[in-house]
């Protein structure tokens, strides 16, 4: 929710670019893991969707780093959100690495 409210005061020529990506990239980290939590009685289907979480978190990550480079957000704010899907990203990792623990 963070980065939509942030997103909202990038500029108008950025609409259907930067805003648009990264409006669908965080929340889909959400997204795919609640299909992950719901699909963990196969561990295939279960892996597969966090690996969807992962690439949606980097992917994240890339346009919050071209919000800073372009000045739309503050260096400070990028670094704290690039940060916080840098621990959502190893909790991921995790998960992947050792879905038998989550699996019904």
């Amino acid at each position: 929710m963070d980065i939509f409210q942030l997103s909202k005061t990038f500029p108008f020529e950025e609409r259907y670019a930067l805003t648009d990506q990264i409006r669908r990239s965080s929340p889909s980290v959400c997204a795919n893991l609640a299909e992950a939590w719901r699909k963990r009685r196969y561990k295939a289907a279960f892996v597969a969707k966090l690996n969807d979480c992962e690439a949606e978190a980097a992917e994240t990550q890339v346009w919050l780093k071209f919000a800073v480079k372009c000045q739309y957000l503050p260096v400070d704010m990028g670094r704290d959100l690039y940060g916080t899907y840098n621990q959502i990203l190893g909790s991921l990792v995790k998960m992947i690495n050792s879905p038998d623990n989550w699996l019904l």
